[in-house]
């Protein structure tokens, strides 16, 4: 019996040892350097639970967050949002210590940054801009510094939508399975561009032998990501709140679905806006913000086509981004009008989504992102 007990305390030490090692980072739009602007906050694996590290603050509006690879620097967005600013930082964590330290920041090369990604090598950070319609390169020092930009690329062409597409808005920076691609949705000019990455070059991004995939006249692509299997991708699509599915292979994007993020009878205002799958590629799941605030969950078949499941209430207004951790069993989304988070469970047979914890306040909320460490 004592023996027993023994090994039940140790297992249960496990467990809690197990479930406090995974991070979770937001973005907000703080706008003021005396605010906090960047959330540590640990996730306890077992209960759902969100516990407050540590914040950052002397940095405006970090609207946008990636991870390096190794998970010791943070890159964000900064002064999105700002007139005539925009930046690029990065930050230091340590997860003994408990700290994210700032390292330091490049011009993000144009006006509104909203999105950054880093390549698998961890030496090269891109960096879309929504307003000015551009994308930036960046190497990055060994040290999580970012250097100075090594190519810039501006759009100018837009679509058919005279107030939202006046003019180009790259939306999302997406490296493909390998890396060995880049593709940037437009939202304003209806496109899904596309560059061949040569991680070696000092100016790795090269024109494609398909330059873009023309989305939907008014379709606005804004985010975009890959099936865990590499075959098939999806983008969402802003503007006319869809989703838009593509065979996939050596940077070529071939059509096989477009289906709608909400009833088809929905005539209201989408602004779609974030899209995930699932670990073990079964559910896809699209954020919907407007008058509808939630998530759309589809199951996807061996086909890669989608098939529309139901729908969550992300429990607030306008969740702009949100985050399913690398088990698959936790989806967290990131409110921001409403100011507020909340962690979903995920129903991995069903893929429907279940609240657990309690709600989180966290004023103009913009970015979530999770790592196990």
């Amino acid at each position: 019996m004592k023996k027993t007990t023994q090994f039940l305390i140790l297992f249960f030490a496990c467990m809690n040892l197990y479930s406090q090692n995974t991070y979770v980072f937001f973005g907000s739009f703080n706008r003021d350097k005396t605010t906090d602007a960047i959330y540590v906050y640990q996730l306890d694996t077992i209960s759902g639970k969100l516990s407050k590290i540590t914040a950052v603050k002397d940095i405006v509006s970090p609207s946008y967050l990636t991870l390096s690879p190794n998970g010791k620097f943070v890159f964000a967005c900064t002064e999105s949002k700002t007139p005539n600013g925009g930046k690029v930082s990065s930050f230091e964590f340590s997860p003994e210590n408990k700290t994210l330290t700032f390292i330091n920041s490049q011009s993000s090369g144009g006006e509104n940054p909203v999105y950054m990604t880093v390549h698998k090598n961890g030496k090269w950070l891109i960096n879309g801009n929504y307003t000015e319609g551009s994308v930036s390169v960046y190497p990055i020092a060994d040290n999580g510094m970012i250097n100075p930009i090594a190519q810039n690329f501006q759009y100018s062409e837009g679509s058919v939508d005279p107030e939202r597409q006046k003019r180009s808005h790259v939306h999302s920076t997406v490296f493909s399975p390998s890396c060995d691609y880049l593709f940037l949705p437009d939202l304003g000019a209806d496109k899904i561009r596309c560059y061949k990455f040569e991680e070696d070059k000092t100016e790795p991004l090269v024109t494609a032998e398909n330059p873009f995939t023309q989305t939907a006249l008014g379709s606005g692509p804004r985010h975009f990501t890959f099936h865990p299997n590499g075959k098939f991708a999806y983008c969402i699509e802003e503007i006319a709140g869809h989703i838009s599915a593509y065979r996939y292979e050596n940077g070529k994007l071939d059509s096989i679905q477009r289906i709608a993020a909400h009833p088809e009878d929905y005539k209201g205002n989408f602004e779609s806006s974030d899209i995930h799958i699932s670990p073990d590629g079964h559910f896809l799941y699209a954020s919907n913000r407007g008058e509808k605030n939630n998530i759309a969950i589809y199951s996807i078949g061996n086909d890669g086509k989608l098939t529309l499941i139901g729908y969550q209430s992300t429990l607030g207004n306008h969740p702009r981004v949100f985050a399913i951790d690398e088990t698959g069993k936790f989806l967290i989304v990131t409110n921001t009008i409403s100011g507020n988070v909340f962690v979903f469970k995920r129903n991995a047979k069903t893929g429907l989504l279940k609240k657990v914890g309690r709600e989180l306040k966290m004023k103009n909320v913009s970015c979530v992102k999770i790592r196990k460490y």
